[in-house]
């Protein structure tokens, strides 16, 4: 973002409208020292995109005559921007029509990330994020303090939707949300905290169901969970026997977290770590071959983390102020997500990598419009 002759360009990839969000948000009350939403902005992302400090920022601002404003007003200006930034993000998000995944349903992985600030000794904050499988393209975040916990009830649910997620969203509230809102879901399964019943309502026992599968070998049988309202909820239970190596290694991350926590690994987690266990609400039209190979790719929302973490630096959280900590947070996403999207408008027109839009002109004399 230091260089500023592919605004225009960059111009292209925000929402319509974000120069008036502006004001209408409370980002840009007043022109003092900063003329118009265009120079607020390219500041904040000289600050969260290029990593400049406040005070180096308000140099740059002077210098390149984008304004005249301190470190400290700029900093009071990126906490007002809240709002602004999120509205962006949430708006750049929404771009982009999702395509059809290979099980010819919108598939989604979801997951959390906490972000913490310094010198803190747990987490502060923590990005719920979506991604769709198919375009790679976040299609919904939300970010909440410490206490926001993980689960597919903060999730919107859009009907035919599949929902991909590891053992957090494992549960039976979890499950009915998604189910009510008329999707699916994929989900590991952690048989302690979402656990299966035979149709006649007795107690499956899934290690006991599991045991006979040699490595290799996947295992599908009908497994139902109970809705918190009473009813079941038809599925089933898929399981894949792991090979000696890759269960050696699961069973060395469960003795690494026990030990963290000062506590034992249980016998039946032990014997789990033999097997991928897996609950689904997809019936016997999708293969459980195919659903283990979609869940996958569920491994691409901790590809985003990483690259958000790693280049846009949203791991380590450099406010204390909970206004400017969300505003920080917020402005990264955005910058995140406008990465996603001109990389995907790159992929996809050439040779000068993006789409040519521009406003229509009459032609000289007339009232002819170019289209």
């Amino acid at each position: 973002m230091e260089d500023l002759s592919d605004w225009d360009l960059l111009c292209y990839f925000l929402p319509s409208g974000w120069r008036e969000k502006a004001r209408e948000t409370g980002a840009l009350t007043r022109a003092r020292g900063i003329a118009d939403a265009e120079s607020l902005l390219r500041l904040l992302l000289m600050h969260l995109a290029n990593g400049c400090s406040l005070i180096e920022t308000a140099v740059r601002a002077r210098e390149s005559g984008l304004g005249t404003v301190s470190s400290v007003a700029l900093w009071k200006r990126l906490q007002k921007a809240e709002e602004w930034l999120r509205w962006m993000a949430a708006e750049v998000r929404a771009k982009g029509d999702p395509s059809l995944p290979a099980i010819g349903r919108r598939t989604r992985a979801v997951d959390a990330s906490t972000v913490s600030e310094p010198g803190s000794t747990g987490t502060n904050w923590r990005v719920h994020y979506g991604v769709n499988l198919m375009d790679l393209q976040c299609d919904f975040f939300e970010l909440t303090d410490w206490s926001g916990g993980e689960t597919w009830r903060r999730i919107p649910v859009r009907e035919g939707d599949v929902l991909l997620g590891d053992r957090i969203y494992s549960t039976p509230r979890s499950v009915a949300h998604v189910v009510d809102g008329k999707g699916d879901v994929l989900v590991r399964l952690n048989p302690h905290s979402l656990p299966l019943y035979h149709s006649d309502g007795k107690r499956l026992s899934v290690l006991g169901r599991v045991r006979e599968l040699r490595v290799g070998e996947v295992g599908d049988w009908p497994a139902y969970v109970l809705h918190p309202e009473g009813h079941w909820i038809a599925g089933r239970l898929i399981a894949l026997k792991r090979s000696r190596e890759a269960t050696r290694r699961v069973r060395k991350q469960l003795q690494q977290r026990a030990s963290h926590k000062q506590k034992n690994v249980s016998p039946a987690s032990w014997k789990a770590a033999a097997y991928l266990l897996m609950w689904t609400s997809l019936l016997e039209e999708y293969p459980a071959e195919d659903l283990l190979e979609c869940y996958r790719f569920r491994w691409q929302i901790e590809l985003v983390f990483k690259r958000l973490k790693s280049i846009m630096g949203l791991g380590h959280l450099p406010k204390k102020d909970p206004a400017s900590a969300r505003a920080w947070l917020h402005g990264k996403l955005l910058v995140g997500l406008l990465v996603e999207r001109i990389i995907g408008e790159a992929s996809a027109f050439s040779p000068w990598g993006y789409r040519l839009v521009s406003p229509a002109k009459p032609l000289a004399g007339n009232r002819v419009r170019l289209s």
